[in-house]
């Protein structure tokens, strides 16, 4: 997953950029209100880690004026107030779920894919195509029977292209799921780490196609034009 942090207190923003990036997950970190909507201008998210009480704002607010503008990102609200009032607030104005203060790391990783799995239609812990399983969870991936080994940049570009199956995927998306806005192994990364994905998943039901000028579309076999 892509995730913006939306934390302004330093331990708890680094301590949730240190777990999620441990788990394969490309992350940024904004302090302020201000911050989060220049990262938003600069890239699409699969997920907001959102905290309530901001230096320049209320994080609801900010979500208000996200879900008036349209924009479905995944939210997951932080907040240190207990009031019920204030959880039905957040769901209300459009937060996908919320994490009262102070929370386990492990909760929050479990509520974070249980939103963009719902998102995306996607009940389990993993999807299935055809014959190839892949679990968000463990980060175990199956063809048939068989156990695939994929690297951690490998299975995010899984997740990526299993996660939004026709779609077409720009190569800088990619990239930037890879790599977030400071990679600076270029471009070309995002052909190589293709090539590989499509040769450990040979004999999978889906076909990862090159569309030039466009980028990448991931197919169900069933479904793929071999022609």
């Amino acid at each position: 997953m892509r995730i913006l942090i939306v934390e302004d207190t330093e331990d708890v923003a680094e301590a949730i950029l240190a777990h999620f990036s441990r788990q394969g997950h490309v992350c940024e970190v904004a302090a302020t209100i201000e911050d989060a909507g220049h990262f938003l201008r600069l890239e699409s998210y699969d997920l907001i880690i959102l905290d309530i009480n901001l230096p320049d704002g209320s994080g609801l607010d900010f979500l208000k004026q996200l879900r008036a503008a349209k924009n479905g990102v995944s939210v997951l609200v932080l907040t240190a107030r207990l009031q019920v009032d204030d959880k039905i607030d957040a769901l209300d104005f459009g937060a996908d779920d919320y994490l009262v203060k102070p929370f386990d790391l492990r909760e929050l990783e479990a509520r974070a894919r249980a939103v963009t799995r719902r998102k995306h239609g996607a009940n389990e812990a993993g999807i299935t195509v055809g014959n190839l399983h892949c679990n968000f969870a463990d980060h175990s991936v199956r063809v048939n029977d068989t156990d695939i080994e994929l690297t951690r940049r490998e299975f995010i570009l899984l997740e990526a292209f299993m996660m939004n199956l026709n779609r077409v995927l720009q190569k800088e998306e990619l990239y930037s799921r890879l790599y977030g806005l400071t990679g600076e192994a270029g471009l070309n990364a995002v052909e190589v780490y293709v090539a590989r994905l499509r040769r450990k998943l040979a004999d999978a039901s889906l076909e990862i196609r090159t569309l030039r000028g466009l980028g990448y579309q991931a197919v169900p076999g069933e479904q793929a034009d071999k022609s």
